[in-house]
């Protein structure tokens, strides 16, 4: 009877460490996006000792607001985004959530903390954000002490209220030894802070090591120094700290089950730590793309359930997802570009199917060209102006009014603010005094390929792209067949003045006439149509003397009513100078470099590698020249 007991007792205590397990799992599993598209997850890289900075302890402990709401703040760090639960109402919200993020020296360092008010159905408004160096902060205020920040209106940049955050990061020692006390935690059943050997060795199990299993007896009597049956957490954490680094005892994740490479003993460790944090304590929501996507009210989250409406990064953000998601080169954080959900769903159902192109192939050419230039007109006009204030309300997170060269009011119709110009410099141009470096040409998402092929095989769908189509008969393109392609597409938002990426003569310019399909990536990504060959261009070479010839191409655009060329043949330009200007719609420049002419920035390629579009600003660093041969010094 006492043998039945015994096993009762010890199978209730097995069945109380699974759910406990499978609580966190299913916490987990609940974080990931609404899609459930498993590429939504940043997934973990593997991360150098060198590059190991530490994990950041992050908390957003409340703030402080100018009126009453229902609040939640979000948090981006690379390409992830968290979210806080929704406050009651209040002027003054806490929430004490936190969240553990991975520090690398080399990779993101800049958080930015958004506030949102949580009144509407459909998505709910941000109010104010702020960004903080997380590298810097922990430097400056080690001891994780609560500091305050300015909430800033994004449209305005007024102060709109406060935040109060806590940061502290652990050194890899103490963070092997705070895994091991949460984990063990699990398993101290009655919360005494002391573990029974049964306890124990019902840890030992969950961990999958039979070599560790067996040897349970021996490490639990080394933690038990007073031999009286039982330790401390803090003893048996220390214990297994120091043994996972001589012989390590844990073979997968006891959250999420995968199997730890015991060999890279830094990765496993930082893998079981932020995995066990997913579903603990007053953790963040993780699981998002953008503080948008986290932000999104009900009617949103109803619409991913019945997968109406999805994110995801890659070449599906172009073709079949109605969100358009793109990585910050500057931040490292992806963010959402902002596009009227109407328009997506018009411009899947025209440019993702064969009838839509059918339709457009008899007549609807001629309509949209016409259209553009009737609105190209009416954005010329007196009246026109008054859409300016809902401009910058719809994207007044995503236009710095302070980097302009004149005041709202100096812009007399709508055309005249869209190809507004800003203050001298508000774009710095990378190396500036050495031609051998190249750089972007406007601020805009770009995708650079070093070969065409990559280009086709990454991102443009359309049927037979190729570099004469895009350059046009009148062109001699044999020196570009096999070159680079760097794709600048220019949103709404952005600022619509282009400039050239390389100093050099440019020898002339040529008109392809075309039609005006959309450069939005739902076109270029469809397999029925090919928007950079069709659409209507000016083609300019600039003749350079580090990069050779260098095809300029301004590709005009649905709604844009004309590209304007502030330089003329003949003229000699420095990189950064302005070429021309872009009026209202979306627009792309494409510049193809000859063969084996540049070498494009790492991050750009991987990025657009991964059909990622990368957000940049003019003057940026695009890439350098390759060595010519004659300065090469050969070794003997």
């Amino acid at each position: 009877m006492g043998n039945a007991n015994s096993s009762e007792t010890k199978e209730s205590r097995r069945s109380k460490l699974r759910q406990k397990l499978q609580n966190v799992r299913s916490r987990r599993r609940l974080r990931r996006p609404g899609s459930g598209s498993a590429s939504g997850l940043a997934t973990q890289r593997s991360v150098s000792a060198d590059d190991f900075a530490g994990i950041a302890l992050f908390t957003l402990i409340g703030a402080e607001m100018k009126f009453k709401d229902k609040w939640l703040a979000c948090v981006s760090f690379g390409e992830q985004t968290f979210r806080t639960e929704v406050s009651d109402s209040t002027e003054k919200p806490i929430w004490n959530s936190e969240k553990k993020l991975l520090l690398e020296k080399n990779g993101p360092s800049l958080a930015r903390i958004s506030v949102f008010e949580t009144n509407r159905l459909l998505k709910n408004n941000i109010v104010g954000y702020c960004e903080l160096d997380l590298l810097e902060f922990v430097v400056q205020e080690p001891d994780s002490t609560c500091k305050s920040f300015d909430l800033l209106d994004p449209a305005s940049s007024n102060v709109v209220g406060s935040m109060f955050i806590s940061c502290s990061v652990e050194d890899p020692v103490e963070t092997e030894t705070c895994f091991a006390k949460r984990i063990l935690s699990i398993v101290d059943y009655n919360e005494d802070g002391h573990l029974s050997f049964s306890e124990f060795s019902d840890l030992m199990n969950a961990f999958g090591n039979v070599v560790a299993a067996n040897k349970k007896e021996e490490l639990f009597k080394a933690a038990d120094l007073n031999g009286d049956g039982v330790v401390t957490i803090d003893e048996l954490a220390a214990l297994l700290a120091v043994q996972q680094e001589q012989e390590p005892i844990i073979n997968c994740c006891p959250v999420c089950g995968e199997a730890l490479q015991l060999s890279d003993k830094l990765n496993a460790m930082i893998h079981m730590t932020l995995c066990f944090d997913e579903g603990t304590g007053k953790q963040m929501t993780g699981g998002f793309l953008t503080d948008r996507q986290a932000s999104y009210g009900w009617m949103f989250k109803l619409s991913e359930w019945t997968h109406l409406s999805t994110y995801d990064v890659g070449l599906n953000t172009g073709s079949s997802a109605s969100h358009i998601v793109v990585i910050d080169r500057k931040t490292k954080r992806l963010v959402e570009e902002l596009i009227d959900s109407k328009i997506v769903m018009s411009m899947r159902a025209i440019y993702q199917s064969k009838i839509g192109l059918r339709l457009m192939d008899q007549g609807a050419k001629e309509i949209l060209q016409n259209l553009s230039e009737k609105q190209g007109k009416k954005m010329n006009t007196v009246e026109s102006a008054q859409n300016i204030p809902s401009f910058l309300e719809f994207f007044k997170d995503q236009i710095n009014m302070a980097e302009v060269k004149y005041p709202l009011d100096q812009f007399k119709t709508f055309n005249e603010f869209f190809i507004r110009e800003l203050k001298p410099g508000a774009r710095p141009i990378a190396y500036m005094d050495r031609d051998d470096v190249a750089v972007s040409a406007a601020d805009c998402r770009l995708m650079a390929f070093q070969s065409v092929d990559d280009s086709t095989r990454f991102w443009i769908k359309g049927r037979k792209f190729s570099i004469k189509g895009l350059l046009g008969k009148d062109v001699n393109s044999d020196a570009f067949l096999d070159g680079s392609l760097v794709i600048f597409r220019l949103a709404p938002q952005d600022y619509h003045r282009f400039h050239s990426p390389v100093s050099g003569c440019i020898e002339k310019f040529v008109d392809v006439s075309g039609s005006l399909y959309t450069v939005n990536p739902i076109a270029v990504n469809s397999k029925y149509c090919n928007v950079f060959t069709e659409n209507k261009r000016t083609v300019v070479i600039i003749s350079t003397a580090e990069f050779g010839k260098v095809a300029f191409v301004a590709i005009g655009a649905t709604m844009v009513g004309s590209i304007a060329f502030v330089r003329k043949e003949g003229d000699h330009v420095k990189k950064g100078d302005e070429l021309g200007y872009f009026s209202f719609g979306g627009s792309t420049v494409i510049c193809v470099f000859e063969k084996d002419a540049i070498k494009i920035d790492g991050d750009l390629l991987a990025n657009s590698g991964r059909s990622l579009e990368t957000l940049v600003t003019v003057g940026m660093q695009l890439g350098v020249s390759f060595p010519k041969l004659e300065n090469c010094v050969l070794e003997p």
